[in-house]
C-alpha cells in the first residue's frame, strides 16, 4: 500500500531528484539542510531517515543515496517515458543492475522506438565535445551489444564504462574520441570490452 508523503517529505525527494539528475551525486545531509531551510542538520537527516523507512530511498554502502520510488512519477506523462539514469558502474556488474541505477528520468517518446530497451548516462570530461557531447550531458543510450563503423557507442572497459566513436578494423576495435582537445588519443582495443549500447540522442536539462 503506497504512503503518503507530507510536503516537507516530496520537497526532500525532490531536492535529492534534481542532484542525482543535474550533479551526478545526492546531496549532503547539509546540503538538504540548506536547501530546505532547516537550522540543524538533524532536521535534514529525520527526514531521509523517514523516506528511508518508507522505501523512497536507500543509503548505499559508501553513503550516497539512491532513489528507489518517486511518488511524483506514479502517473506517468503519456508523452514521455521513464528511462534510468545509471550512475557509476560497479565492478563486474551489468550496467544496469540496481546497485548502478540512481533514478528514473522522464524523457519524450519522440527519442523512444519501441521493442528497444534504453537508459541514460552522464558523461564525463571533454573526450566528445566535438561530436556535441560535452561534461555532464546526460546522454540516451539504446541498449544493445554492437554497433556499426561511425556510431558513438558506450563501451565497458575493465568495469569502466566510456563513450567513443566506433571503428573495427581486421585485427582491432578502435574507440576514437571526438574532441576540440588534442590530448585525447584513440583507444586500441582487441578484447576485455564491450559494448553496453548506441547513443542516440544528448538530453537537454
Amino acid at each position: 500500500m503506497e504512503q503518503k508523503l507530507s510536503e516537507k517529505q516530496l520537497e526532500a525527494v525532490r531536492h535529492i531528484r534534481n542532484f542525482l539528475v543535474h550533479y551526478g551525486r545526492s546531496p549532503s545531509v547539509r546540503e538538504i539542510m540548506t536547501a530546505m531551510k532547516y537550522n540543524s542538520p538533524s532536521s535534514a537527516a529525520a527526514i531521509l531517515d523517514v523516506l528511508i523507512k518508507k522505501k523512497i530511498i536507500r543509503r548505499r554502502p559508501n553513503g550516497s543515496l539512491q532513489l528507489l520510488n518517486d511518488p511524483e512519477r506514479s502517473v506517468s506523462n503519456p508523452r514521455t517515458v521513464d528511462i534510468p539514469l545509471v550512475g557509476a558502474v560497479a565492478c563486474g556488474s551489468p550496467i544496469l543492475a540496481e546497485e548502478n541505477l540512481e533514478t528514473m528520468v522522464p524523457v519524450s517518446e519522440n527519442f523512444i522506438k519501441q521493442g528497444h530497451r534504453y537508459f541514460l548516462l552522464r558523461a564525463e570530461g571533454e573526450s566528445m565535445n566535438a561530436a556535441g557531447i560535452d561534461d555532464g550531458d546526460l546522454v540516451l543510450v539504446r541498449q544493445q551489444p554492437i554497433a556499426e563503423n561511425g556510431e558513438i557507442v558506450v563501451a565497458l572497459i575493465d568495469d569502466s564504462a566510456t563513450i567513443k566513436e566506433f571503428h573495427r578494423s581486421k585485427d582491432a576495435v578502435i574507440l576514437k574520441p571526438k574532441s576540440k582537445n588534442k590530448k585525447y588519443q584513440p583507444i586500441i582495443l582487441t578484447e576485455n570490452f564491450q559494448i553496453q549500447g548506441i547513443v542516440v540522442a544528448t538530453i537537454p536539462f
